[in-house]
């Protein structure tokens, strides 16, 4: 059974940074790739950034030059490293895994 475990959300002031980790299990995670997606109050979940087995990595333009996704097999963990962050980025942020998600993680960013 393939399990997505969330952490490192939390409130920050803008200009602020956090880094979320998501750590599977269940699964080979080394051959597969891992995304993260955000869904905000009222919206839809949208895409956020994502990395083949490869380390070939894709952001969002919301994202891109803030944000960096990277990944350490040896620990089944996927990291999303979110600097200069802004109020439109407060969402639950979730993992994702052959379309399998976590419970996510809150991030709040305040004015």
């Amino acid at each position: 059974q393939v399990r997505l475990v969330e952490s490192g959300g939390g409130l920050v002031h803008t200009g602020g940074s956090l880094r979320l980790s998501c750590t599977a299990s269940g699964i080979s995670f080394s051959n597969n790739g891992m995304a993260w997606y955000r869904q905000a109050p009222g919206k839809e979940r949208e895409f956020v950034a994502s990395i083949t087995t490869g380390g070939s990595t894709r952001y969002a333009d919301a994202v891109k030059g803030r944000f960096t996704i990277s990944r350490d097999n040896a620990r089944n963990t996927v990291y999303l490293q979110m600097n200069s962050l802004k109020p439109e980025d407060t969402a639950v942020y979730y993992c994702n895994l052959r379309g399998i998600l976590g419970q996510g993680t809150q991030v709040t960013v305040s004015s």
